[in-house]
């Protein structure tokens, strides 16, 4: 047996026992750069679009962190697993200082690390049933949670109860019955484009569904959670106007709202949040994936209880409190990012994608449709999931292309904030490509 043979045979018998949905990949974590991974089973690098879905922001073992100080933080970091949130340390300080720089807005002063999306999620969900149940007196027993249709909030307790993209993935699992509204957004099916200022007839039904919720039971509910675009659930963009009189309803029935930005927060979308790009203030913002550890901003109508679940000791917390090895990660991707103005740069470069996904819509004979993107965050709808399917295998077969399915059946694109336009241009041609080879021009 050859040295490639065994190579090709790690991802099949790492599933004999380790859970999980292995690509057709053996990387080399040290040879992979930039919008390249190195596969071992071929020998060469591959194009690599998803950036371990969105959680690389500049892509394979960046420049500020390839330099012999910033091997020395990770290291020293590496030493020792500290409990953050009782044990404070210079390194810690250090961390927080940077994110609160750079990624918190001034009326959202606190901070909470935890490792996992979905416990980030949970853990604003807490905050707000905490706040909720001295705000209105209702026993927690009977709080819920309003949430959307597509939604992916994780697959933890309470996220179990709000995520529905994938029957597989919630079914005979316990969950609360709680109000889930039909999504109006530009997703699989085509739709409006997100930014327009006025409200269409499905976003108008919802919002009359909603508001007939907060009349009848406004003072169950605890709060409003939304991501401002649906990754899982499709590239799902909701509309900016929509989710302003969302807002405004949550306001006026004592509802917290709860931005999941777990996907869309550190400046893929071409700024931090997409909350902030659609004029949103949300009460609480789960983060995670590109900022290498995940967590809750909280703030605004939150601090209208002085007794709120951040300011209370140990209401909130884990052993943890993220890693420490994560935290100096960020610190040195982040203030690169800021020092290089990188989000702005893939603002810039949002239009050049979008130019393309639309060029692919238009040249494809009807088997693409429903290009939709905000900054460096696309994707495109395929005429069936047996297409996209075969698109992605032959992409990634025959033109070196690792490019990630959502929905039920389209293609995402979560590049490197770093993308260039050739590497853009070259995925999109793998999958114009693979369109034709599959019999789909």
């Amino acid at each position: 047996m050859t040295v490639l043979d065994t190579v090709s045979r790690v991802p099949a018998a790492l599933a004999r026992t380790l859970v999980g949905d292995f690509l057709p990949l053996t990387i080399d974590i040290e040879r992979s750069s930039g919008s390249y991974l190195w596969d071992e089973t071929v020998g060469r690098p591959v194009l690599d679009m998803g950036m371990f879905f969105s959680s690389s922001p500049l892509g394979h073992n960046p420049t500020p962190l390839a330099h012999i100080e910033a091997e020395r933080k990770l290291l020293a970091a590496a030493r020792m697993k500290p409990s953050n949130p009782d044990f404070a340390s210079l390194v810690l300080a250090d961390s927080v200082a940077t994110f609160r720089r750079l990624l918190m807005p001034e009326d959202m002063p606190h901070l909470f690390f935890i490792d996992g999306g979905a416990a980030a999620v949970e853990n604003a969900l807490k905050v707000a049933f905490d706040w909720k149940s001295q705000r209105s007196g209702v026993d927690e027993a009977n709080l819920q949670v309003l949430h959307l249709r597509w939604a992916f909030h994780g697959r933890s307790g309470y996220t179990m109860s709000l995520t529905n993209t994938d029957p597989a993935k919630t079914a005979r699992f316990p969950k609360f019955d709680w109000p889930r509204i039909d999504v109006p957004a530009r997703g699989e099916d085509g739709g409006d484009e997100a930014d327009r200022t006025d409200l269409n007839e499905a976003e108008r039904r919802a919002l009359a569904e909603i508001e007939a919720i907060l009349v009848a039971d406004g003072e169950k509910i605890a709060c409003f959670v939304y991501e401002p675009i649906q990754g899982e659930g499709g590239d799902r963009h909701l509309g900016a106007a929509f989710l302003r009189a969302v807002q405004s309803l949550c306001v006026q029935y004592d509802v917290l709202t709860v931005a999941d930005e777990v996907q869309t927060g550190g400046g893929v979308v071409g700024c931090r949040w997409a909350h902030e790009a659609l004029g949103l203030h949300p009460d609480l913002v789960a983060f995670g994936k590109r900022m290498q550890v995940c967590g809750v901003i909280g703030g605004r109508r939150v601090d209208d209880i002085d007794t709120n679940a951040f300011a209370v000791p140990g209401r909130i917390s884990s052993t943890w409190g993220g890693s420490l090895v994560d935290l100096v990660r960020f610190a040195l991707l982040y203030e690169y990012i800021a020092r290089e103005n990188v989000i702005e740069r893939a603002a810039a470069m949002g239009p050049f994608m979008r130019a393309g996904l639309d060029e692919m819509v238009s040249s494809s004979g009807g088997h693409v449709f429903s290009a939709r993107s905000r900054g460096l965050w696309g994707a495109v709808t395929l005429s069936s999931r047996e297409l996209r399917d075969a698109v992605l295998q032959t992409a990634l077969n025959e033109f070196d292309t690792v490019l990630l399915p959502c929905g039920t059946r389209s293609i995402r694109w979560r590049p490197s904030l770093l993308v260039t336009e050739q590497e853009l241009t070259l995925s999109l041609d793998a999958v114009s490509r693979s369109l034709t080879m599959v019999g789909h021009s």
